[in-house]
Order: C-alpha cells, then sequence, then structure tokens
C-alpha cells in the first residue's frame, strides 16, 4: 500500500488512518441516531424487556465480529466479508453482497440528511429541510474526497462527542437513580419489574419484534474491518476493535437503555415521539433536553453519514478491482483516495435524498424496505464464509492467530438463527415487505453476479475449485 502522499498509479488504497482514528471508530461505530431517538420505539413496544431484545442482538453481533474478526485478521481486505463470500462461497456470492451492502449504505446517506435537515430546519424554519440535507451531504463528501487521514480525523471527533454524551447521560442517570441530585427523582428498579404490567407487560411476541427492529440498530460495527485496511497495522487494530465490541454493546446500549427504562415508564405516551433520552432527561427534569439531545442528534447523524460515504465508496472500490463494478471506480487519487467510487456513492445519494422531498412518499418507502434485511444477509454470508474458509485456510496451513469460539457449533447456531429470523420476519405482517423486497433484490444481483462469473470464467466456489 502507498503511503498518504505518494503518487499512486496501481489503485492503491492510502495507510492514512492513525491507532487513535480505529480505535475510536470502532468503539463509536455502532452508535447512530437510533440509540438516542429510535430506541423509544422499541421500549414502547416491548416494555422493560427490550433489554433482553437488546441483550441478544448483541449477542449476535459479538458473534458475527468474532467469525469475521477471524478471517479478517488473516486476511485484511476492504472489501472485507464481500471478499471473503468470493473466495470462500464464489464470485456471485461476493458480487451479490457486495452490492447489497454499497446499496444499504447509499441508502443510509438520504436518511441521515432527512433528519439532519429536519432538525436544522426547526433551527432556522425559514431555510427548507430538504436544502439543509442537500448541504449537508455535500459538506462531509469533501472530507472524504481529500485523504482518508481527513475522513479519520473529522470522524475522530465526532465519535469522540457521541461517547461524551453517552457516558455523560449513564453518569447523570445513575446520579438521578440514587438520589444523590436533589429534586431529581426516578422509580428506579421498581419501575422494570412492578410498575405499569411488569417486566415484560407485552408478552414475549413485543421483544422478538423488538429484537428484529434493534438488529439493525447494529449494522455499522463490521465497517471497522473495512476501515482497518487502510491503516499501518491492520490485523492487530481489527483483532483489538473485534475483542472490544462486548464492552461497547454493554456500555453503550444496555447501560443506557437501562436508564432510560429505569426514568420513563414504557408507556409514556411521548417515549416514541420525542425519543429515549429526550425524554428521560425531561423526567430527570434536566432544563434544556430537547437542544441538547437535538445538539447530540445532528452530531451522530453528521458522524453516520459521514460514514456512509466512506463505506459505500470503500465497497465499490473493492468491487471495482475484483471487476465487479465499471473499472473507473479501482482508480485511486495521488492520495490513495478512490474518488470515483466517492463520487458516485455520494451522488446517487443525494439523488434519493431530493427524490424523496419531491416524488411520492411511497415510492420512496419502498427503496429503504429494499435494504430493510440486508443486515440478516450480511451477518448470513459472514457466517457462511468463515465456516468454509476456515477449511480453506487448513489446507493452505495458515496458523489462525484469532479464532471463532466453539467452532463450528457456535457458526451452526448463527447460521440457524439467521435463518429462523429471516423466516419470522417474512411471516410477520410489518416485516414482510422489507425481507421480500430484500430477498428479491439479492436474487436478482445474485443472477447477474453468476451470469458476471461465467463470463469471466471462474469458478463458482473456491472450496471446490481446490477440490478439483
Amino acid at each position: 500500500m502507498n503511503s498518504l502522499n505518494s503518487k499512486d498509479s496501481n489503485g492503491q488504497l492510502a495507510q492514512g488512518f492513525k491507532p487513535r482514528h480505529v480505535t475510536m471508530l470502532s468503539i463509536a461505530g455502532i452508535i447512530g441516531a437510533g440509540l438516542f431517538v429510535g430506541s423509544g420505539h422499541a421500549i414502547a413496544a416491548a416494555g422493560p424487556a427490550v433489554l433482553l431484545a437488546y441483550l441478544f442482538s448483541g449477542l449476535l453481533v459479538v458473534l458475527v465480529m468474532r467469525m469475521l474478526g477471524e478471517m479478517a485478521v488473516a486476511n485484511p481486505d476492504t472489501g472485507s466479508f464481500s471478499t471473503y463470500a468470493d473466495q470462500a462461497i464464489g464470485r456471485w456470492a461476493g458480487f451479490t453482497i457486495g452490492w447489497l451492502y454499497w446499496w444499504f449504505w447509499v441508502l443510509v446517506i438520504p436518511i441521515e440528511a432527512l433528519a439532519a435537515g429536519h432538525v436544522l430546519n426547526q433551527w432556522f424554519p425559514q431555510i427548507d429541510a430538504w436544502l439543509f440535507a442537500l448541504l449537508s451531504i455535500i459538506l462531509l463528501v469533501v472530507t472524504n474526497l481529500f485523504s482518508v487521514s481527513k475522513y479519520g480525523e473529522f470522524e475522530f471527533w465526532f465519535a469522540m462527542a457521541k461517547v461524551v454524551a453517552i457516558i455523560g447521560f449513564i453518569g447523570l442517570g445513575f446520579a438521578v437513580l440514587l438520589g444523590w441530585i436533589p429534586e431529581r427523582e426516578a422509580s428506579g428498579l421498581s419501575r422494570l419489574m412492578e410498575e405499569h404490567g411488569g417486566f415484560a407487560p407485552n408478552g414475549l411476541s413485543a421483544v422478538v419484534g423488538a429484537f428484529i427492529t434493534i438488529m439493525f440498530s447494529f449494522i455499522g460495527t463490521e465497517a471497522v474491518t473495512i476501515a482497518a485496511a487502510e491503516s499501518s497495522n491492520p490485523a492487530q487494530n481489527i483483532a483489538k476493535a473485534t475483542r472490544s465490541v462486548i464492552w461497547r454493546i454493554g456500555v453503550f446500549y444496555l447501560l443506557s437503555i437501562f436508564v432510560v427504562i429505569s426514568v420513563v415508564p414504557w408507556n409514556d405516551p411521548l417515549l416514541a415521539s420525542v425519543g429515549s433520552y429526550q425524554r428521560a432527561l425531561e423526567l430527570m427534569n434536566i432544563p434544556h433536553a430537547k437542544l441538547m439531545v437535538d445538539v447530540v442528534v445532528l452530531i451522530a447523524v453528521a458522524s453516520c453519514m459521514n460514514s456512509s460515504i466512506y463505506i459505500a465508496s470503500r465497497m465499490l472500490f473493492s468491487l471495482g478491482k475484483r471487476g465487479d463494478a465499471p473499472k473507473p471506480l479501482k482508480v485511486t487519487s495521488s492520495a490513495g483516495v478512490p474518488r470515483a467510487a466517492v463520487i458516485a456513492s455520494t451522488v446517487l445519494g443525494a439523488g434519493v435524498t431530493l427524490f424523496s422531498y419531491f416524488m411520492p412518499a411511497g415510492l420512496f418507502q419502498f427503496l429503504l424496505a429494499s435494504s430493510g434485511a440486508i443486515a440478516l444477509l450480511v451477518y448470513l454470508v459472514i457466517a457462511v464464509s468463515q465456516l468454509r474458509m476456515r477449511r480453506i485456510l487448513r489446507r493452505q496451513n495458515v496458523t489462525l492467530t484469532f479464532k471463532m469460539w466453539l467452532f463450528p457449533w457456535l457458526t451452526w447456531l448463527v447460521i440457524a438463527f439467521i435463518c429462523a429470523a429471516l423466516a419470522v420476519m417474512m411471516v410477520t405482517p410489518e416485516h414482510r415487505m422489507e425481507v421480500s423486497s430484500t430477498i428479491g433484490l439479492a436474487l436478482v444481483i445474485s443472477f447477474i453476479g453468476l451470469v458476471t462469473a461465467r463470463q469471466h470464467g471462474q469458478p463458482q466456489s473456491a472450496v471446490s475449485a481446490e477440490s478439483a
């Protein structure tokens, strides 16, 4: 790989991330606006038992990250799980999951831009929200165009602000629960177990529904394996980030949600509408709660939008390098930045943003539905790839320094669990559209991938190719 300032003629990315960049990216990579606002919907649906949904969602992510970490430490690559699917399952699989993942993050750009536009429009109502949304995209794409170190620096401070906000919220919440702050009271544990219908007031089915919703808030954890490939010591950074995912989920999600449900009744009519953090601060009588949460949400959506542009561009670059996307997308600048991939991803994201404002709402919702189950498909592909990659690495006599626990039993358990979750989504009315449209899109892309692989005369499976 090239240094940041070297001239680049081979389409190589620069090693521009510093260790502190990768560390902070891995810590805050799973913190989006969904935690600060969207978690209110999950709590309102499942009650205090939402903690179980967060616990099991977090456990699934920990196992998936362990599997991905095993492959990424052995072979760091910007294409991450898409490259490993290409090698372990077949070119069509890497092609399919790579394009699906790119599409997912392209759609995240308008989602976060719309959220930023909404917040800024509340502060400056004389300016249309769509203009703020478009301006936010333009400002953030600049950080991605010049060098990866510029992106890393912006994301470092965005991430730091999110981490400080969550730790401050948790500290304040526990101070109130312990009675350390005068005139600030909360029911605490009694609210979890006794009041308003007990721990699971809406039954187990509500917990399952919340689990499906929550699972998608963790998507992005795997992106650290993409970013680490542009650092000076990718294998070490990936192993460190993967090991830390357990405490990250425990602190940022479980502890903060525990504070919320200890302060806010799960059936509070304002919980879903104003968001979990804001409602908790209001009930703790913290002045300017809405303004504080709005500032944090704006930082969170800017961070997520920034990362969306980065992740989408790197996946598109990787597809270009493997011949699965147009050749210009694999070209990098003298600073080692795939500018064509950055611009292509951003232009489409900005187009969808404008489309959402000036076209019928149903069309935008359909586009969003097409990415609804991509997170589960990504996790499924990671699990299947790791199952097959272990066999390939053994044949190649590669010594694994970072391994999946209880292989292959936990890997098979994750595969079965994800398949069951997809089946539940298919029979659940509110999720049926998401999973069916995503699977439909995946089948179309898979067909294109199979045709592409045959045209290039490449084997469909790396395992079968080795056996031949």
